[in-house]
């Protein structure tokens, strides 16, 4: 079994092999990235992230092999390929240029993987995510259960650690699900959140549990304003979470950008909502029942990333 991570050489797709390597489920994880340059000679980060991380075998004890590279070669008859490439938001940066440029990446990225690894299953980290998943299906001509966003996992399990340290159990036994899309619109559902099957109100009340909310919804900008840069030990372990779902074809629920036609009332559309993952990727999408709110929620969700995709689109017509 292999795995392919592109943008490893940076922390989120560094963290993402990493945690694959140590899971030992699968046969190599292919570490790629492009060639840099420091102080005017070449350097490869992704050669370097892989020597170093499988020099670090014997003390973890995996035997999965870490390979870095710049040739798109070397991805082969992967199995899983996550694409983590793209550039951050810069001062000066409007969102236009960023869907811009990291639209490219992706759609470079795509048609290189899918050359080599036409049977793939592609797994989207690259943002604003829920559009650049769109650009990986369409590039690909894949079937939309072969193309996933990685953020439900990511917004749940920050969602889960808050509560875990407010009420004081093991974030082990908390359980809860998020719908739409990855930032600030997404719907945490506190009517679906339970503490080994109990309610969550049972142990927070309602304005704490609002608190909880909108931090999680703010989750990724809180690290920016405390680390200067965005996460990458989350985002990379909730991104092999689901590679290990897929290639070990464990059936696991989780909270996926999935492609839309229909689900939920959107169509033609990537919204965070519950997949069976497993073997060739989303099984099935969940459809949960949703009282008026938590609908009307999720549609203005929708709403904004419709907006997004239609800039975008706008801007791949210029």
């Amino acid at each position: 079994m292999k795995v392919t991570v592109v943008g490893a050489g940076g922390n989120v797709g560094s963290t993402v092999s990493m945690a694959v390597a140590q899971r030992d489920f699968a046969k190599e994880v292919v570490m790629v990235d492009i060639v840099q340059e420091k102080n005017g000679d070449k350097i490869y980060p992704s050669k370097g992230r892989a020597l170093d991380q499988w020099e670090s075998s014997p003390i973890h004890q995996f035997d999965t092999k870490l390979t870095g590279t710049v040739d798109y070669e070397d991805t082969a008859g992967s199995d899983v390929c996550v694409i983590t490439a793209g550039v951050p938001r810069k001062p000066g940066m409007s969102r236009d240029d960023l869907l811009e440029i990291n639209a490219n990446i992706v759609q470079d990225v795509t048609e290189k993987l899918v050359k080599h690894s036409p049977n793939t299953i592609i797994i989207v980290v690259s943002n604003p995510l829920d559009v650049m998943a769109q650009v990986a299906l369409e590039t690909s001509g894949f079937d939309s259960s072969r193309v996933m966003g990685m953020a439900g996992i990511l917004d749940t399990a920050r969602y889960r650690s808050f509560l875990a340290e407010e009420i004081g159990v093991s974030p082990k036994d908390i359980q809860a699900l998020l719908l739409g899309g990855h930032g600030d619109t997404m719907v945490p559902l506190p009517r679906f959140t339970t503490v080994c099957g109990m309610p969550i109100t049972q142990f927070v009340d309602e304005d704490k549990l609002e608190e909880i909310v909108e931090r999680t919804k703010g989750g990724g900008g809180e690290l920016v304003n405390l680390m200067g840069t965005s996460a990458w030990y989350a985002p990379g372990a909730a991104a092999a979470q689901m590679v290990e779902a897929i290639m070990l074809d464990q059936n696991r629920v989780f909270p996926c950008a999935a492609h839309l036609n229909g689900e939920y009332g959107q169509e033609d559309l990537f919204l965070g909502v519950p997949v069976k993952l497993g073997k060739g990727g989303i099984k099935e999408i969940i459809e949960v029942d949703l009282n008026d709110e938590e609908q009307q929620l999720l549609d203005e969700s929708a709403d904004h990333v419709h907006s997004v995709l239609k800039e975008f689109r706008q801007l791949m017509d210029k």
